[in-house]
């Protein structure tokens, strides 16, 4: 069963991303704040829960939540200032969004950089340990995905809308035949180094 509150504050947000390991597309974040009575019992880590399962929460989120963000960092940014920074930087943008302005921050993980001097804390697998962290998790999840099956349309030969970016054998081999596009994070090993190098 996961727990309501970390803290003593009533307004507590659970932030958490998605898409960190992916080889194309943006980092996504979300925050969300839950009321006191907020009861879901499916809720769980996104990672732990169906496609299905996902899309059905997401409106009982978006519809129960004090209040709730989501923000994408794109594939240049992460290019331009890593991985980690910019995982950090859309959970920090998503918090800002947030009305009202939380009085303390639960983070999944364990980095993370204050944002407007708020008092926060960073726990391991919170998003399956927390109900706002998770629910940040499913929020983070569903709203990527459908980023990522729009830029399939652009460029359907990466089957995006299947993978959703991250590095799979048909992802990598899409690569390999058709070279990289704009969505791609040019910092990131996008093929392992028997497949670049001819012996």
């Amino acid at each position: 069963m996961l727990s309501l509150r970390f803290s003593n504050f009533d307004l507590e947000c659970g932030t958490d991303e998605a898409g960190r390991g992916c080889l194309a597309g943006p980092v996504t974040a979300a925050a969300v704040i839950l009321p006191n009575d907020f009861e879901l019992p499916l809720l769980n880590d996104s990672k732990q829960l169906s496609k299905k399962i996902r899309e059905n929460l997401k409106p009982i989120i978006k519809d129960k939540a004090i209040s709730f963000a989501v923000i994408h960092i794109e594939n240049k940014i992460i290019d331009k200032i890593n991985i980690l920074n910019a995982s950090i930087l859309a959970m920090q943008k998503s918090i800002v969004e947030l009305n009202p302005t939380p009085d303390y921050i639960i983070v999944d993980g364990n980095r993370f950089k204050t944002i407007q001097n708020i008092p926060y804390s960073t726990i391991v697998k919170g998003d399956s340990k927390y109900l706002s962290i998770a629910a940040a998790s499913v929020l983070a999840k569903t709203y990527r995905d459908e980023y990522m099956n729009l830029l399939h349309k652009e460029f359907p030969m990466y089957n995006w809308k299947q993978n959703k970016g991250y590095p799979t054998k048909e992802h990598r081999e899409a690569i390999k035949k058709y070279g990289v596009c704009k969505y791609h994070r040019l910092s990131f090993r996008l093929l392992p180094e028997q497949l670049k190098i001819e012996i």
